[in-house]
């Protein structure tokens, strides 16, 4: 399966931004069966300074300068992906018991477990709680399977939560998402990235893409694709084990990754810094296009 995916972001300022310094997150990554062919960015005014590096979590970023007075900035970023993923688990019931892999987290002697810890932790956006914990432990009946309990999770929030955008932003706290039972995508994955690690378990963020398909006997729309955010759960003698609460599916040839990280924080599309006195207008469209099948 090959996906082009066409990602334009635009800002817009009330008042002329002397310079900016951004990072741009927006390239999918070689990794876990898929395969990134190619990659183009163009930025708008002609930046003074362009560096491509790989972070920390092994994410392609692209650090840019632009240091001329300007009024809009766009960034273009094409790519083409293929995907040749591993078959899902036949049976979600094979894997270890939820308190075995708790335990096994817990151990220094393997090197992938040790790997995977870091996800165990507390990030800026996502901590663990009681609310989060209370909230996940009726899909963690003693000595379920983890595949299994995390299929209830993510089945659980896809019910009884709303996809509402708006409502929510970057910063919102993970208590007020589990209170209003509203949010998008990135608020249902840091849900259950904090539902799993206060239970214990290792989680971490996914950003990319996914391709969405038109109503039967419409056409797609260009540029109604965008920017999705599911997760993945670490499952001890498996590795990782991604699932979408947003559309209650376990990811596998419509889902492209971008980046990996502890939350939304470490994969941000575009941050940076500007200076200038006014405010900014954002629009964003996005276009994943299949080339075969």
């Amino acid at each position: 399966m090959t996906y082009r995916i066409h990602h334009e972001t635009r800002y817009r300022y009330a008042e002329r931004t002397t310079v900016s310094y951004n990072e741009i997150r927006l390239c999918p990554r070689t990794a876990d069966g898929q395969s990134l062919e190619e990659k183009k960015v163009h930025i708008e005014p002609p930046p003074a300074e362009l560096r491509e590096r790989t972070d920390y979590f092994g994410n392609v970023v692209w650090y840019v300068a632009i240091q001329q007075p300007h009024e809009q900035m766009r960034v273009t970023v094409d790519s083409r992906v293929r995907l040749n993923r591993p078959a899902l688990p036949a049976d979600l019931s094979q894997s270890v018991a939820w308190e075995a892999a708790v335990e096994r987290l817990q151990s220094t002697a393997d090197t992938e477990i040790t790997a995977a810890a870091e996800y165990l932790l507390n990030s800026p956006l996502i901590a663990a709680d009681a609310a989060l914990a209370a909230y996940a432990r009726p899909s963690f009946a003693p000595h379920r399977p983890l595949m299994l309990a995390v299929s209830d999770l993510m089945q659980r929030i896809h019910a009884e939560f709303e996809f509402m955008p708006g409502i929510t932003d970057t910063t919102t706290p993970l208590s007020e998402v589990l209170k209003h039972r509203k949010g998008v995508c990135q608020d249902f994955a840091q849900l259950a990235i904090g539902c799993l690690r206060s239970m214990g378990l290792a989680a971490r963020y996914v950003s990319g893409y996914i391709e969405t398909l038109p109503p039967p006997g419409k056409e797609k729309l260009q540029g109604a694709d965008a920017s999705h955010a599911w997760c993945a759960v670490f499952v001890p003698d498996f590795g990782w084990l991604e699932f979408d609460p947003t559309n209650n599916l376990l990811p596998f040839d419509q889902h492209i990754v971008v980046g990996y990280g502890r939350d939304f924080t470490d994969v941000t599309p575009i941050k940076g810094v500007i200076y200038s006195a006014g405010q900014q207008e954002l629009s964003v469209s996005v276009d994943v296009d299949r080339l075969d099948t």
